[in-house]
């Protein structure tokens, strides 16, 4: 069989295994070694253990469970709420302002703990109840909590960029503040959407409520710790005293120092943060070093080559590359999470990118935004279910249809960086220098 029948029949195989609700990591494997036994030979399958466990002594992998920490300490405290509460306290009297204030809450989340699903989870839970008890549209409050929690994987410190930033060897501080300014503007156009919404519906009328100054700033007070590890991660890395793994290291500890002192957290909550941390680390580490084995099985049977030398000479252009994965990348999002999208793919795309002279980096930030906007897609979107998870009271079809009006926004976001790259560049020119 030629490489590209073998890579036809590696589709196919792929799909049905991972369609068949085996878990990523051990479909992946198996799909990998059957190849190798069929097609490579037994030298192949020598090298299968030290493929496996090479991928997983990487030193920049530490980054993984320090911060998945991090996230599980802010995900499983009360921060996600005071969060929420603090912000509605300034914005309650602005039109749709409850609504604002949870995009502007799931923002700050994402930029505490770099999860979309925890985000979504964690101000869902407290923020859709109170926009359905001041009458915000079901969908509308579904959606922009789903579409919210999205930033999670976009918004700095961010798992997803660390994944991107180790397969396509580019820098994560780099990938990390590119990654700041898009955020930021898509929690503007997502709040300026919940405004024109909430203005035209009419509907969504605070209650008679008054928060006092005092009120106000009690709650900023609480929040204010918090806040200030995003200040010290920034400082510590972008400053050059320590490398994403150390910051990621101290972050994890401030953030379990925290929740202790300012929520007061007892050994069974502590040890609970622990065992969650301990799990999501050991999911994304084993997906991680059986996309390696995969990768390695399509590089030894010269798929991977085949493949893009393919790509390449369909000549199709730059912006013509780029449309293609894009839409590629906007079907599979709708099937697999993001981590196993970047271990799949880019081993294929880097090398086609590089040959079309694409900015890994911004790429990155192209990436992660149409992986969003999987998250909140069905069938597989994983946001929606977990707006399903917090609030079941909303059918299915309120939460699909509140999302789709923000999976458009993302749509037309992408095209915006694709005429303006300096929305992701310009950042990480300016503080880190011009490069690549």
């Amino acid at each position: 069989m030629s490489e590209m029948e073998i890579g036809a029949l590696l589709l196919v195989a792929t799909i049905v295994v991972l369609c068949s609700g085996v878990s990523i990591a051990f479909g992946l494997a198996a799909v990998a070694i059957a190849f190798l036994a069929i097609f490579g030979g037994p030298d192949a399958l020598s090298a299968i253990p030290e493929t496996f466990m090479s991928e997983l002594s990487s030193f920049a992998l530490l980054t993984v469970p320090m911060f998945v920490v991090l996230g599980a300490a802010i995900g499983l405290s009360r921060a996600g709420t005071d969060l929420y509460e603090s912000l509605h306290r300034w914005l309650y009297r602005l039109p749709g302002g409850l609504v604002i204030a949870n995009i502007f809450a799931c923002g700050l989340f994402s930029a505490l703990c770099g999860s979309s699903p925890a985000t979504a989870a964690a101000i869902g839970k407290v923020g859709i109840p109170e926009m359905l008890r001041r009458g915000v549209p079901r969908a509308l409050a579904a959606g922009s909590i789903a579409a919210g929690g999205t930033l999670g994987i976009l918004i700095p410190p961010s798992i997803t960029f660390i994944i991107y930033g180790l397969v396509t060897e580019t820098s994560i501080a780099r990938l990390f503040l590119a990654g700041v300014v898009p955020g930021i503007l898509l929690v503007l156009i997502f709040s300026a959407y919940a405004w024109l919404a909430s203005w035209r519906a009419a509907r969504g009328v605070p209650l008679a409520e008054h928060f006092s100054l005092k009120q106000k700033m009690e709650g900023i007070g609480r929040v204010l710790p918090f806040l200030g590890i995003i200040v010290a991660v920034t400082v510590f890395m972008y400053g050059g005293i320590a490398t994403p793994s150390e910051v990621a290291g101290v972050a994890a500890l401030m953030a379990l120092m925290m929740v202790m002192i300012v929520y007061r957290t007892r050994l069974p909550q502590l040890w609970l943060i622990l065992v969650s941390s301990t799990r999501e680390t050991s999911m994304i580490l084993m997906i991680i070093a059986a996309a390696a084995l995969f990768s390695f099985m399509m590089s030894y049977l010269y798929i991977t080559q085949t493949l893009a030398e393919w790509m390449v000479g369909l000549d199709l252009g730059k912006w013509g590359l780029i449309l293609v994965i894009n839409l590629f990348l906007l079907v599979v999002g709708c099937f697999l999470p993001p981590v196993a999208i970047i271990l799949m793919s880019m081993p294929v795309l880097a090398p086609v990118l590089a040959t079309g002279d694409v900015d890994l980096i911004w790429f990155g930030v192209i990436l992660t935004i149409n992986l969003e906007i999987g998250l909140i897609t069905p069938p597989v979107g994983m946001n929606l279910f977990v707006i399903r998870g917090v609030a079941p009271s909303i059918p299915a079809t309120d939460v699909l249809w509140g999302s789709l009006p923000f999976v458009a926004l993302m749509a037309g976001f992408i095209v915006l960086m694709c005429i303006f790259p300096g929305i992701a560049t310009g950042l990480p020119d300016l503080l880190l220098g011009v490069g690549r």
